[in-house]
């Protein structure tokens, strides 16, 4: 009887310190995480940094006027394109798509603070942009806070993680990842990475 052998589901963590040595030289940079982690403020401050093209899966990718989305198809090909490109830096999740972006992804960097921290990260973001559109969401996606939403961000770890470990193990064990629990890990990564360059 054939033995059915389960992907591994290590992958290549580093810290703070190899994490901002690697990010100076990398021209690709993924950034995922549970909403309301602050996946956005840091990518668009390492884009900033470094001088990387930043790349919102929400606003460049998913979405459409009227919170519509788009094709799969059509966005299987905004990511091709954009994974394509030689310098950037993208953050968003869709653990289905990780294959095609960690192919070209040199370092991941996760956004995965305790699940409080998350919920207070998309409430306060909804009473900053009530009625109106963040500048990481597409044209006419004005900021929503719904049940189904905080459904997603409660149930994240137990339903999202599993497929991102198990896509970082498939697809990206070459790529080096660094967890962040935190938004002052966040912050430490920042000010490192600023000393460097």
């Amino acid at each position: 009887m054939e033995q059915i052998v389960a992907p591994q589901t290590h992958v290549r963590a580093v810290d703070i310190e190899e994490a901002a040595e690697l990010i100076k030289e990398a021209n690709r940079i993924l950034v995922i995480g549970c909403s309301g982690t602050g996946k956005s403020t840091l990518a668009q401050a390492i884009a900033s940094l470094l001088g990387l093209t930043y790349v919102s899966m929400d606003r460049d990718i998913f979405w459409l006027p009227g919170w519509k989305s788009r094709s799969r198809p059509e966005a299987i090909s905004r990511i091709e394109h954009a994974v394509a490109g030689p310098r950037w830096i993208m953050d968003g999740n869709s653990p289905g798509t990780l294959p095609l972006r960690l192919s070209r992804t040199e370092i991941v960097l996760w956004r995965r603070p305790p699940r409080h921290v998350a919920l207070w990260g998309v409430f306060s973001r909804w009473l900053r942009y009530r009625g109106s559109t963040r500048p990481e969401m597409a044209a006419g996606c004005p900021e929503q806070l719904t049940w189904t939403f905080l459904r997603y961000i409660w149930t994240f770890e137990r339903n999202e993680v599993p497929q991102f470990q198990e896509m970082l193990a498939l697809h990206g064990r070459h790529v080096p990842v660094l967890t962040l629990k935190s938004y002052r890990d966040g912050e430490e990564l920042l000010a490192r990475l600023q000393s460097k360059i």
